[in-house]
């Protein structure tokens, strides 16, 4: 087992590459399972989770050949052998309830795990299971699968309204509905860009869809799916954590690639607590204002909402901020474990259900933290930057599911990072 050791420094200066987004390729990869032709990604980032949805994919008779240092995957689901996504992978990552909607469009059946539980709170898959369900899938919940069938002549269209924003349920319903006959409205859909990125795909492969990027999709079955090429959106929430570096070690970083758009919630809290954000053609450049950042209140929500996922490292910022702020995490439950670890370090947070006050402190001290979720493995690490002293980082393999070179590209700009094995 590796861990990461961060000695606070001086200011961070030069430019970070944004790879293409996890949460985007994880939902673009079971896409090819609606074609007989091939689908290529570009722009993919070289993550373990990402080696987990291609082991899922290939235990489906998918082909995935990894090019040009796995920046491109190569797909192709020509020989389907199976409709059956067992434990034994499905377990590892949540995402694989995602070639559940597939399957189940194309071969008009699939027995699925499903997914186990998750660190971050229970994530029900409720939402997926209704939404096919509008379709006219048959669902019996036997031996811990889903086992689904389409009726005879397949899928049908039909409304789904979903609860509550879940990005998953729409991902499922929107990858389903490419194939089924007549018109299919999703109302309540996620809008995060993400959503967006696979419409885009998905019409690159002959779906009609409209509304994507609004709270309602409307899709258009078609009778079969194509091959296409499709390049993965930024990583909006590698993105924001690079964002915050600068902030937290003072100095000025420009994450290649960045957009506004893709975080313009966040964008505008980190302005409020005093860092500087430019946009250019070659991406986004945050500097730090002179004197101690401000202490903001902060509330997660769905897309165009401050995202969950920057929770961890946000707080990372605020335990050295001028001042008292208020985190409320609205998405999942038990997202702030990271806490008990940055109090370790000296920060003052105080948590009370969904809601974390924290208290800026001058300084926080390095010390030996645990990682407990993928986010918050890379808050600590910020908060390392801002640290007197060295911070070590175990329990890093979560980073690897989320974050790749995190250790080369830190470095690059100046931080004092390593990786080493736990034994050394």
């Amino acid at each position: 087992m590796d861990s990461i050791i961060v000695t606070g420094g001086g200011p961070l200066k030069g430019d970070i590459p944004i790879a293409g987004a996890k949460n985007a390729c994880l939902t673009l990869m079971p896409a090819t399972l609606l074609s007989d032709e091939p689908l290529t990604l570009t722009n993919a980032p070289r993550l373990s989770d990402i080696r987990t949805m291609s082991t899922l994919l290939e235990s489906l008779g998918a082909e995935v050949s990894p090019l040009s240092d796995g920046l491109v995957l190569a797909m192709s689901s020509h020989a389907l052998n199976g409709a059956r996504a067992d434990y034994d992978i499905v377990r590892k990552m949540r995402a694989s309830i995602l070639v559940l909607g597939p399957l189940l469009a194309r071969l008009g059946e699939a027995i699925v795990s499903l997914p186990g539980g998750c660190a971050i709170g229970a994530r029900p898959v409720d939402l997926h299971l209704k939404a096919l369900e509008a379709l006219g899938a048959e669902l019996d919940l036997r031996d811990g699968y889903v086992h689904a069938k389409a009726p005879s002549g397949g899928l049908r269209g039909g409304n789904v309204e979903f609860p509550f924003v879940s990005v998953g349920a729409t991902e499922n319903a929107l990858m389903a509905a490419t194939l089924a006959r007549g018109t299919t409205r999703l109302k309540n859909a996620a809008q995060e860009p993400e959503i967006v990125d696979l419409a885009d795909c998905l019409r690159a492969m002959g779906a009609q869809i409209s509304g994507d990027g609004t709270d309602t999709i409307e899709i258009q079955g078609v009778d079969r799916m194509h091959g296409a090429t499709h390049r993965v959106v930024t990583d909006r929430i590698e993105l924001g954590t690079y964002m915050l570096a600068p902030l937290i070690a003072g100095g000025e970083v420009t994450c290649l690639g960045g957009r506004r758009d893709l975080l313009s919630a966040f964008c505008d809290k980190i302005e409020a607590a005093g860092g500087s954000v430019i946009e250019s053609p070659e991406g986004l450049t945050v500097t730090r204002a002179n004197g101690p950042i401000q202490a903001v209140d902060v509330e997660t929500e769905p897309f165009p909402g401050f995202p969950t996922d920057l929770q961890a490292q946000m707080m990372a910022l605020l335990c050295t901020a001028e001042g008292t702020s208020v985190l409320e995490e609205k998405i999942f439950e038990n997202r702030f474990m990271h806490a008990p670890e940055l109090i370790r370090m000296g920060a003052q947070i105080d948590v009370h259900g969904g809601t974390a006050t924290v208290t800026g402190v001058e300084r926080l001290r390095g010390a030996q933290v645990m990682a407990t979720d993928l986010r918050a493995s890379v808050s600590l690490i910020l908060a390392g930057l801002a640290a007197e002293g060295e911070t070590r980082v175990g329990r890093v393999y979560h980073l690897d599911r989320g974050y790749e070179h995190v250790v080369r590209k830190l470095s690059a700009v100046g931080a004092k990072i390593e990786r080493v094995r736990d034994d050394e």
